[in-house]
């Protein structure tokens, strides 16, 4: 049986719903002192980053991380600094997925050609914060988001990465991909220099609201897109041509299936 909504506890939900990335800025800034608990057991081991290798128009890449792993924690090599990653493998964001390492690679190695310094910067999927942590070390200000049963290892291995190593703290959100993501990140408010992503298509049922996601905090001429995906499915490819189609599109790097893209909204 439908049950009539009264029009005063619309515009609460409202609010509500505009408050959600406020409300999760001050939970991170709680949950700090509980980070400071992690076990510090491979701090000794070597490791290595992917380096990119030829400087081309299209740039050929190979990203081949060395990591060390114990228990679901993975320690990575980047901007001098080594980061700690936990995973949570119950979810598709609580793992690495490969376009993460390829991104942070070409972000470390290609500072001339996208310079993060002191930029205004979103990533949609951040999952396990890899993407976020390294734009972080190269002076960004970042906004982290991915879906709210994510946040809690997204917080937990960025706050434990940046704190009081960057310039800039990095805030971390929820963000569901939608059509109407003007309601709870206003454009008026949420402005960006770049939007991150690393292997997000992979939610099918939900690309074109990804799309739209993109869209969204994609202003003309001051906002640029850099994304990262290994393609897989047939879908994969439709998107990529839908993309194109929004966005001017330029590819930067690419190692077999792995490609990274830099994109502008079309005027």
């Amino acid at each position: 049986m439908a049950t009539h909504r009264e029009d005063g506890e619309e515009e609460a939900e409202d609010l509500n719903a505009k408050s959600t990335c406020e409300r999760e800025m001050q939970v991170q800034s709680e949950e700090e002192t509980e980070d400071e608990e992690e076990v510090e057991g491979n701090d000794d081991e070597d490791v290595n980053a992917g380096v990119l290798t030829e400087q081309k128009n299209v740039k050929p890449f190979n990203w081949a991380p060395s990591v060390i792993s114990c228990l679901g924690k993975e320690v990575y090599h980047y901007v001098g600094t080594d980061i700690k990653i936990f995973e949570a493998f119950d979810t598709y964001g609580g793992v690495m997925w490969p376009g993460a390492v390829a991104l942070c690679s070409f972000l470390e190695h290609n500072r001339d050609m996208v310079n993060l310094e002191d930029k205004t910067v979103m990533e949609l999927g951040a999952g396990t914060g890899l993407v976020a942590i390294v734009a972080s070390l190269l002076g960004a200000k970042v906004t982290a988001t991915d879906l709210p049963e994510i946040l809690g290892n997204l917080r937990s291995n960025v706050m434990r990465n940046t704190r009081g190593r960057c310039k800039y703290l990095p805030q971390i959100c929820a963000l569901p991909w939608s059509f109407d993501v003007e309601r709870t990140f206003p454009s008026a408010l949420y402005r960006f220099d770049y939007v991150l992503a690393a292997d997000v298509v992979y939610h099918h049922d939900f690309l074109d609201e990804l799309l739209a996601t993109m869209a969204h905090f994609c202003r003309p001429r001051t906002t640029t897109i850099i994304w990262a995906n290994k393609v897989r499915l047939e879908s994969d490819l439709k998107f990529t041509e839908k993309f194109k189609e929004e966005f001017n599109t330029k590819l930067l790097a690419e190692d077999g299936d792995m490609k990274i893209f830099m994109a502008k909204f079309k005027m």
